[in-house]
């Protein structure tokens, strides 16, 4: 199977005011089993690679990254930059057409999924459970479903057929409902929904299919080029919410979304990264990667991030605005 790996420009920035800034997943913060510290992007990349099933990785992501990703995987990673921003979608057709340009077979299992996810090694064995269900033609488009822990009106959900019987662990799907109030949650957990984990599975030849839509031939260079030509869209408006055939592979067991500086902070090994002093300071945390001190006092419930690109000081609940902000 092949992986694409959505970062940087087709994923989410730490500061998305222009072209040439750091995403947050190339942070190096989290710990590493080996006591190290590592990125979001390493530490994914570092669980694909111990399932042993992957046999290429493609990171989609904005031309100012491309620098990032190498210095942090090396160059056996292929890495597809984005000429202009526009979404999932697009990303996706352009990270498919590099891999049928490579010569990569029409029938290969490809899986699409976020470098900001923290989940434990269940979750990348249910991703090799996915491109399975692909290779025994469960569907056309395999997805991933979180088993949910609350009724959330952060995630999307997908409801399975009821009573529907699995192929390889993929259940047919139902329908789709896209963050739902919580009333509304409560019903579709009472149905069995699952969240949206935004991990997708199917045949490079499906994909191409539908980018011979908008650009005819499957040649990688002619997409490059008239990439600003796509719809600016999401992959699931434009592929699965159109899609014929699709089925759900359920997880159940860790997982997070890492997007946010709220989320990030639960993942932290401790409250400060670089030099940062915190005195009489309760569920607060310090992100410093300039050499000058960072000092907080008296705080409850906050994150500073200090970078090149800005600084941030955030109550933990409020970060979650600061995309829309910027």
């Amino acid at each position: 199977m092949k992986i694409i790996l959505l970062s940087g420009g087709s994923g989410k920035r730490l500061w998305p005011l222009s072209n040439d800034i750091r995403s947050k997943q190339f942070l190096q913060v989290l710990e590493s089993p080996d006591g190290r510290k590592e990125s979001m992007i390493q530490r994914v990349v570092r669980q694909i690679h111990a399932t042993g099933n992957a046999d290429g990785i493609v990171v989609a992501t904005g031309a100012a990254q491309k620098e990032y990703v190498q210095a942090q995987l090396g160059r056996s990673i292929g890495v597809v930059t984005e000429p202009c921003r526009r979404d999932t979608f697009p990303a996706i057709a352009l990270s498919c057409s590099y891999l049928a340009s490579a010569g990569t077979s029409p029938d290969e299992p490809v899986i699409v999924m976020p470098c900001d996810t923290y989940a434990d090694d269940a979750y990348f064995k249910t991703v090799c459970q996915m491109a399975d269900a692909v290779k025994a033609g469960a569907a056309e488009l395999v997805l991933m479903g979180i088993t949910p822990t609350y009724p959330s009106e952060k995630y999307g959900y997908i409801v399975p057929v009821k009573g529907a019987g699995a192929i390889d662990r993929a259940i047919p799907v139902a329908r789709f409902t896209e963050k739902p109030d919580e009333k509304t949650a409560e019903k579709l957990l009472a149905e069995g929904a699952l969240w949206n984990g935004g991990v997708f599975a199917f045949r490079l030849g499906y994909l191409m299919k539908i980018v011979e839509k908008y650009m005819p031939g499957r040649d990688f260079t002619q997409v490059h080029d008239c990439y600003n030509e796509f719809p600016k869209i999401s992959f699931d408006y434009e592929v699965v919410e159109k899609a014929a055939s699709v089925a759900v592979v359920p997880y159940t067991g860790e997982w997070r979304d890492l997007g946010t500086w709220n989320t990030l902070t639960e993942k932290l090994p401790g409250a400060t990264s670089g030099t940062a002093t915190l005195h009489e300071c309760e569920n607060t945390h310090v992100v410093n990667e300039l050499g000058i001190p960072v000092i907080g006092l008296g705080l409850k419930d906050v994150v500073i991030v200090v970078s090149p690109e800005g600084i941030l000081v955030s109550e933990k609940a409020a970060s979650e605005q600061l995309k829309k902000l910027l």
